[in-house]
């Protein structure tokens, strides 16, 4: 990447502590000139061109680092983050989701076959315990950064050849346009769990990492489709609601 120009801006003493005003000048900064993936300028040139002290940089960089705008990567440097994906709870699919925000979705796929399904899926199928079904665990990337998990089962009796199809895009497109079971509603259920040793690397965080989990029940009209768990970072994913308030009698 080329010099960055940084922001012409002078650090006073003052009623606002000279990190706060850092803070400002590299927040404007990765809104109008960096991108998500670019590296901030290094500490050493921060401190020359605002003169200020390593540990001003340090606070400023550590309180965006905290609000999810920059993420550090051990021995290579900080980086702008990727943009937040905000879910306002519709019906949508991850690539619907990431396209509406001009997030780039893509996918890896981590296990892909048949057989039994959990417990709580063969349930929600209402099939026997038995029953073999269709079983996608796919890593879910925005602009090639991890955001979630999915772990998906699908139901064979309606798309009993689902992996035959170009799963690392939306599942939810292959479903309604090949199978003719379009997604039509959902219940989900939304909870907190950590980050353990098998998903902390996938999704590039230390275990312990608190990951927002999703399970979603869907359905084509009363036909039970898809059951999924989803892990998702916290300061990848966002949900947002509006409520109101019911008249009272």
């Amino acid at each position: 990447m080329s010099a960055v120009q940084l922001p012409a801006r002078t650090i006073t003493d003052g009623p606002v502590p000279k990190h706060t005003q850092l803070h400002d000048i590299l927040e404007e900064l990765c809104r109008t000139t960096l991108k998500p993936g670019d590296i901030l300028p290094g500490e050493r040139l921060l401190e020359e061109t605002y003169g200020v002290s390593r540990i001003t940089v340090r606070r400023a960089i550590g309180d965006l680092v905290a609000a999810g705008k920059l993420r550090r990567v051990r021995g290579k440097g900080t980086f702008v983050a990727p943009n937040p994906l905000v879910s306002r709870l519709h019906l949508a699919s991850f690539s619907d989701e990431m396209g509406a925000q001009d997030v780039t979705a893509s996918s890896k796929i981590l296990t892909s076959g048949r057989s039994s399904a959990p417990e709580d899926a063969a349930l929600f199928f209402d099939t026997p315990a038995q029953t073999e079904h269709i079983h996608l665990r796919r890593l879910r990337l925005g602009d090639g950064e991890p955001y979630s998990i999915d772990d998906g089962w699908y139901n064979s009796t309606y798309a009993p050849s689902l992996l035959e199809n170009d799963t690392y895009n939306s599942v939810y497109a292959i479903l309604d346009s090949v199978f003719n079971v379009p997604i039509t509603d959902a219940d989900q259920t939304v909870s907190a769990i950590s980050a353990d040793a098998d998903t902390a690397p996938l999704l590039d965080v230390p275990v312990g990492t608190p990951l927002l989990h999703i399970v979603r029940y869907s359905r084509s009209g009363d036909r039970p489709v898809e059951w999924c768990s989803s892990v998702y970072r916290t300061d990848r994913y966002r949900l947002t609601t509006r409520v109101a308030r019911e008249n009272s009698i």
